[in-house]
């Protein structure tokens, strides 16, 4: 009986290895469970069309978007684990949907082969212009004294802006009446004209206001300066240990065999290092990130925490 298991063993072995010494000779597919145009999907069709150069294949870009990531996801789940279908798995559609489901139809942690983390998105921390505000102290130190008076934009209920503002000001000890609305554009909009005060939302979405004057920027939410914003400080530095931001990588089924995980991530590696590639990156308001499987899996496990802890303190109910 040992013998049989050995020689199964070792006969799924080679069968794995002669896969992946074949990998790829087809196109690959890459799911965006995001809309066309976003800058998830931009990103990923700029990674995906060198990436498929340094993979010596076509790479096609397929959006489905739909039920907030939960269809495209979905879909990468119950892919063949051959490799051919990849997803572009971003934190809204890979942690918070379905830590907003009593049942998801997918496991963030379990689910899935981790190839890479390629991209993380600070956001930015910005207030209406004419508040006598110019950093994160006197944002708090404001608020505390005007009770009532200083109202936190978002996107909608347990958007990336909800709950990066939640983790704000539960950290920060201070209290802002939350109003949600249809999207980013009509959330920033409402800081724009006074009908709200600050939110704290994807860089994008603000850089061109801040730029122009009709809102001001008063921290980023990595824990360290960035390239991107050079001149904007941490929101960390008023409030240590803050670190809440968009991130997107890309995962494959489970049961993706390790060979062909490490050709694609070694693929990753390389064509994040050309420099239009950080560009294109930066113009979206994202830093490139290299790193292993590994690297990525640790990182999963860390943002589900604090998502999960965060979506606890906004008060989030399951559906």
């Amino acid at each position: 009986m040992k013998q049989f298991i050995s020689l199964v063993l070792a006969t799924n072995l080679l069968g794995a290895a002669a896969m992946a010494q074949e990998y790829p000779n087809r196109p690959v597919r890459i799911v965006v469970p995001n809309a066309p145009g976003s800058s998830i999907d931009i990103m990923t069709r700029t990674l995906s069309a060198r990436m498929g150069e340094a993979l010596g294949q076509a790479i096609v870009v397929e959006n489905r978007d739909g039920a907030a990531g939960l269809i495209g996801m979905e879909q990468g789940k119950n892919a063949k684990p051959d490799g051919y279908n990849l997803t572009s798995a971003a934190n809204g559609a890979m942690l918070i949907s379905p830590l907003l489901r009593k049942n998801p139809p997918y496991d963030p942690l379990n689910d899935f082969s981790y190839i890479s983390l390629f991209a993380l998105m600070p956001n930015v921390l910005v207030v209406t212009s004419d508040l006598p505000i110019h950093n994160v102290r006197e944002l708090i130190d404001y608020t505390k004294a005007n009770p009532g008076k200083v109202n936190m934009s978002s996107a909608g209920v347990g958007s990336q802006s909800h709950l990066s503002g939640a983790l704000l000001l539960a950290m920060g000890g201070y209290e802002s009446v939350h109003v949600p609305h249809k999207g980013g554009g009509p959330s920033v909009n409402a800081v724009v004209a006074g009908q709200t005060q600050w939110t704290i939302t994807p860089a994008p979405a603000v850089v061109a206001l801040v730029k122009g004057g009709r809102l001001r920027a008063l921290g980023q939410s990595l824990p360290r300066r960035t390239a991107l914003m050079p001149d904007l400080p941490p929101v960390s530095d008023s409030v240590p240990g803050y670190d809440f931001n968009g991130w997107v990588g890309l995962v494959a089924a489970k049961g993706t065999p390790r060979a062909i995980v490490d050709r694609l991530n070694t693929a990753i590696a390389k064509t994040l290092s050309m420099p239009e590639v950080k560009e294109t990156f930066s113009n979206q308001g994202a830093e490139t990130v290299i790193g292993t499987p590994e690297d990525f899996q640790k990182f999963l496990v860390r943002e589900y925490a604090t998502t999960a802890k965060v979506m606890k303190l906004a008060q989030l109910q399951q559906d």
